[in-house]
């Protein structure tokens, strides 16, 4: 018999192994197929592993003789999760109101808590607040911690995670969801670094695994080729940002009764950083990442000038225009109006892609749209294979003609 160990050094306590039995090899190459990092050949008709290895794992899984056997010593400084219970929204505001996303994560997160036998909560920073605490109440909602000061009436990196770090060391929820906004993308990774835990970015699924009770947390990898399910085991709370768009919210009920808590976390005054004011752009009037209809257009549109037609289109049925990196790149709509995985990440009820090829990376941004209409006279562009409807012609040639149908309705 002649197995291949091999260790890697770890700070956990135990050093990781993967084994392979050179009895069970039948030197089939599966393993090496799987293997992202190059680490696994073929050396006189058996799988050997080499310097690249990570262990990952990932051969374990696709090993069908079952030669491949990763082990992980379970931590020595393992932490006890056992007081950790509840799922928990972060509730972001705009203008002194939930933002849509809010409302799309109390969806996501009342079937999470139904599935774990918990209570959903959400957790409320800012200033005046008892009109949005009762609107989450109503969006499904059991509990609500609200922190109301006036020194959170503009969001501020620093002052907001220490308020909410404070919040879940005192109430130890299991799960936190916050949504991948700008304001989202920087509070998530302060908390989960003061807390010691991982963070999933960019998710665009979630649900509890039966067996251990963890979340998995599923979003696009390697731009977009596939998708990873990720779960965090041995540390709590599981946190999780997720893309606008992707969850579907409840329908509120004004009768539906809950909790408001007023914990009475002090709020860091003093700093480093002050915001003096909040000041609206373009890009907050284009408001990609809420709008229910989205007219996008590439560089098969031909010129700048020609985005014009889209702009009408757009204001016809009530949406937005956005534009793919191509058309951004070019100078000809500003980066506020890019879809994809470089720019932003939309879900609307209905997109319009014009003159836009496809790219993955455009995909990546789009792809979770209820209805996608691509408009292209290329036959073979890949966005026909996403798309529910396709219309093969020219662009300058199909919107003028749908903006005519429109207009005569």
């Amino acid at each position: 018999m002649n197995n291949q160990t091999i260790n890697q050094p770890n700070n956990s306590g135990g050093n990781p192994s993967i084994y392979i039995s050179s009895d069970k090899c039948t030197g089939c190459t599966l393993c090496v197929g799987s293997c992202p990092f190059n680490a696994i050949e073929i050396q006189g008709k058996k799988a050997v592993v080499n310097e690249k290895c990570t262990l990952c794992g990932i051969c374990e899984s696709s090993c069908k003789p079952g030669a491949i056997k990763v082990e992980r010593p379970e931590p020595s400084n393992k932490p006890d999760i056992s007081a950790y219970t509840g799922v928990w929204v972060y509730a972001e505001l705009r203008d002194g109101s939930p933002i849509g996303s809010a409302y799309e994560l109390l969806g996501a997160g009342r079937s999470l808590a139904d599935s774990l036998g918990v209570p959903l909560s959400a957790a409320l920073l800012g200033s005046n607040l008892r009109q949005p605490a009762k609107s989450l109440i109503e969006y499904g909602a059991d509990n609500v911690y609200v922190i109301d000061d006036d020194n959170l009436e503009l969001f501020n990196d620093e002052s907001y995670a220490d308020v909410f770090v404070r919040l879940i060391e005192k109430f130890k929820p299991e799960i936190i969801l916050i949504s991948a906004t700008t304001y989202g993308r920087s509070l998530a990774p302060r908390v989960s670094s003061r807390l010691n835990t991982g963070l999933t970015a960019d998710c665009t699924s979630l649900d509890i695994d039966p067996d251990t009770r963890c979340l998995r947390q599923t979003r696009p990898a390697f731009g977009g080729n596939l998708m990873a399910t990720i779960i965090c085991p041995d540390r709590r709370p599981q946190m999780s940002t997720v893309r606008p768009k992707v969850m579907k919210a409840l329908e509120p009920d004004g009768k539906r009764k809950g909790k408001i808590i007023k914990p009475g976390i002090p709020v860091t005054k003093a700093t480093k950083i002050e915001v003096l004011e909040v000041v609206n752009t373009l890009t907050d009037a284009v408001n990609l990442s809420e709008a229910d209809i989205i007219v996008s257009g590439g560089r098969g549109i031909g010129d700048p000038k020609n985005f014009v037609l889209l702009e009408e289109l757009a204001h016809l049925l009530g949406g937005a225009v956005g534009a793919s990196r191509a058309a951004v790149d070019a100078g000809w709509i500003d980066y506020s109006h890019q879809v994809g995985q470089t720019g932003k990440t939309v879900g609307p009820k209905i997109y319009i892609a014009c003159g836009i090829s496809g790219a993955i990376q455009h995909q990546a941004g789009m792809s979770s749209s209820d209805i996608i209409v691509a408009i292209n006279k290329d036959p073979e562009a890949p966005i026909f294979q996403l798309a529910t409807y396709g219309i093969v012609g020219d662009v300058l040639a199909v919107v003028p003609e749908m903006i005519k149908q429109l207009k005569s309705v």
